[in-house]
């Protein structure tokens, strides 16, 4: 028996798939490509935008045309939210963003008897943290561990609150207990991840924090430990100065910003100003110098003019951002932005996007020269034409020639600017 997958959205979701994939693999199945002939397929989907949603319903339409008497699970953010758009498309086993282990066996069910099922819930009414097997399939170098789902922020924007329900937190000891069973398999980095880790330990008894958390992450194992998206507002002095001290956490932190004009962060109901991330970029400079501060950018939002638009672009170049991520406005049904006035056209979203796109890449290409001639230890993870290809500490990728590197940690002298990374060479 053979069933395989495809994950459209966030790292929790790709988390989550591995996880699938590890108790499949554990009841005997195969894990196959989604690509090839399988008795059974899984589309683990995104609702986070109306661009989402298209494309969660191309792939579920495609998986049916090409394997027409297979099985096909539908779960995620997607069906959750609109279980009947799911299952007009033709899902035989539905899901939602919950209850993973209670759905793969509907699907084994399935497989077995060609009878579809449903597990459905209300995402609002959990309360209970899912335990899911931590990591992913052996041979990989990154291990992802997450430690929270759900929010409680109500962007405008968003409808994630209501595909994933209130803030559900892994109680931090065992965290640690995970991050040490990944350490003894052989992982050399480790990921932690969530909807929104900012917001861990909210709903546990002692009220802990996120960076309590990390503390006790780092002291207990030997790896890199690499933080997921944070909220500008966790990272204080404090915060940054109980976190310095420890060598292996990566120096490279994904503060989401989604606008740098004030008036139009107001209108997404984000809980910050510019004046207040500003400040969480400069600390994380002061306390962890040379490190990549990247970002996510939402343009043409509903009623952004010109001028914020432009107050955008000068906060990015302000910033300096080593990476960015650029999207143009999706409208998503449910939200209150999507009945805001104002909506700009198709194309001048666009046009906005392309212009930002072309700033984030500049500063990229300044962040990445800056490198020029240090010495970074790099862990190495796959072979890429003539080059084989890892990443530094701060997450900019490296290029070196040379043998097989896979899962080692070599140190690499910079040289210059290369593709959508750097060009090293090898220093022992």
């Amino acid at each position: 028996m053979k069933v395989s997958f495809y994950t459209l959205g966030c790292k929790v979701n790709q988390y989550e798939t591995q996880a699938m994939e590890q108790i499949l693999q554990q009841m005997g199945v195969e894990i196959g490509a989604f690509d090839e002939a399988c008795d059974g397929y899984v589309i683990n989907t995104c609702t986070v935008t109306g661009e989402a949603d298209r494309k969660n319903r191309a792939v579920i339409r495609r998986c049916r045309r090409r394997n027409p008497d297979a099985v096909i699970g539908v779960c995620g953010c997607y069906s959750q939210v609109d279980p009947a758009a799911a299952r007009a498309l033709g899902a035989d086993v539905l899901s939602g963003s919950g209850g993973r282990e209670a759905f793969l066996q509907l699907l084994l069910h399935a497989l077995r008897t060609r009878q579809g099922g449903e597990r459905l819930d209300d995402a609002m009414s959990r309360r209970d943290f899912e335990h899911l097997p931590a990591g992913g399939l052996e041979g990989r170098t990154r291990a992802m561990l997450k430690v929270q789902d759900g929010c409680s922020n109500f962007c405008s924007y968003c409808i994630i609150p209501f595909a994933r329900g209130p803030v559900r937190s892994m109680p931090p000891e065992e965290a640690v207990a995970e991050a040490k069973a990944l350490c003894g398999r052989g992982f050399r980095e480790i990921v932690v991840t969530g909807i929104e880790i900012a917001s861990w330990g909210r709903d546990l008894p002692e009220k802990p924090t996120l960076c309590a958390l990390v503390e006790a992450l780092c002291a207990a194992v030997p790896v890199r430990v690499r933080l997921g998206s944070l909220e500008p507002r966790i990272v204080d002095r404090e915060f940054c100065e109980k976190l310095a001290k420890f060598d292996n956490l990566c120096p490279q932190f994904h503060l989401s910003l989604q606008s740098g004009s004030d008036t139009v962060l107001k209108r997404m109901n984000r809980k910050y100003d510019t004046a207040r991330y500003y400040e969480s970029v400069c600390l994380l400079r002061e306390y962890f110098p040379g490190c990549a501060v990247t970002t996510d950018l939402i343009v043409g939002f509903p009623g952004e003019t010109e001028a914020e638009f432009a107050e955008s672009l000068a906060f990015m170049e302000k910033c300096a951002f080593a990476q960015m991520h650029i999207f143009p406005y999706s409208r998503r049904p449910g939200t209150p932005a999507d009945r805001l006035p104002g909506q700009i056209p198709r194309a001048e979203k666009a046009r906005r996007s392309a212009a930002a796109i072309e700033a984030a890449a500049a500063l990229a290409r300044n962040y990445r020269q800056a490198m020029a001639g240090s010495v970074v230890p790099v862990l190495f993870e796959q072979p890429e034409g003539e080059h084989f290809t890892g990443h530094a500490p701060n997450y900019v990728k490296v290029y070196v020639s040379g043998a097989k590197l896979h899962n080692e940690i070599r140190q690499v002298r910079i040289e210059s600017v290369f593709a959508d990374g750097v060009l090293g060479r090898l220093e022992n």
